[in-house]
């Protein structure tokens, strides 16, 4: 996905010794990798990313203890957890699920948003955006009405595929992400009136009530745990006969898990309980595959929901 985050540490030695140890560690020879890891971070101990490296090693290494010790000093050196050091505690089992840090998902996404398009369509088959626009216009045929929206939302708009996929059914298109980076392919775009730097949530709690006919999310979602806070908001924005329409991960157990991917599965039980919790009409609620992963299609879900 997108390139390694790296921060440098402000040691040209131990830098260096960072770059040996990486070139180490993607050869397999991770007793050696973490040596030289340890090195750096004695020449400079808030060494945030070979501290996080050190931590991936001992998780190859199968050395529990040791990873959980090495992300707590990556998020202590960087409380703004650029790196995500919180994500792999958590599949480590040392900290309860929780959101993700925003700053870990903008730097994600601003190193991503060059080549997201390509990798995307190119490389895991993306679909996500015709799943919701086949889904909508499923839901829409249902209830005798057109596919045709006034004011529709982009959640997590990325580089507008979403936007693309129903540029012909939406007359005023807003699009929020965290990332200035994938802000600024979506302008290039012109498929948008309007964007915003703001997570998810925050984008919405912007808007007035009333104020939009479609709210979509393309594989956004995934990087929530908690989907209350996003649903209750997106609700509030509707016009009473307005849609919400996204895709998730999924699994088969119950309640939120975080894969190894390091994005949110939800199960279909969970999602059944939030749309109606937060005051929603489940329209929709389909398995479905949003992109590959791995050659292989990633378990997901496609949802619609009305405010009625």
């Amino acid at each position: 996905m997108p390139l390694r985050l790296f921060q440098t540490s402000g040691d040209l030695m131990a830098d260096r010794r960072f770059e040996f140890a990486r070139d180490l560690q993607l050869k397999g020879d991770l007793p050696a990798a973490a040596d030289l890891i340890e090195q750096a971070i004695e020449l400079a101990p808030n060494f945030t990313s070979a501290w996080f490296t050190l931590g991936e090693i001992r998780s190859q290494l199968g050395e529990r203890d040791k990873a959980i010790a090495a992300f707590r000093e990556a998020r202590r050196s960087d409380p703004e957890d650029q790196h995500g050091a919180r994500l792999h505690l958590i599949r480590l089992g040392d900290v309860q699920l929780s959101e993700m840090p925003k700053a870990y998902v903008q730097a994600l996404f601003d190193q991503y948003a060059p080549r997201f398009e390509h990798t995307l369509i190119n490389d895991l088959g993306y679909r996500a955006p015709s799943l919701i626009f086949k889904a909508v216009l499923a839901a829409r045929v249902a209830a005798k009405k057109p596919a045709l929206f006034k004011r529709a939302i982009d959640l997590g708009c990325g580089t507008g595929l979403a936007a693309a996929a129903f540029a012909r059914q939406v007359d005023h298109f807003t699009g929020i992400d965290l990332s200035p980076g994938m802000i600024k392919q979506a302008r290039a775009t012109d498929l948008y009136a309007e964007l915003e730097i703001a997570d998810m949530i925050e984008g919405l709690r912007g808007k007035g009530d009333a104020s939009a006919n479609l709210v979509v999310a393309a594989d956004a979602f995934v990087y929530l745990s908690d989907l209350a806070p996003v649903l209750s908001e997106a609700r509030r924005v509707l016009a009473p006969g307005g849609m919400l329409a996204f895709t998730l991960e999924t699994h088969d157990g119950s309640g939120i898990v975080l894969g190894e991917g390091l994005r949110y599965a939800h199960s279909a039980e969970y999602v059944r309980g939030a749309i109606a919790g937060a005051g929603l009409k489940l329209l929709t609620v389909e398995t479905a595959s949003p992109r590959n992963e791995n050659n292989e299609p990633v378990r997901g879900l496609v949802v619609v929901a009305e405010k009625t």
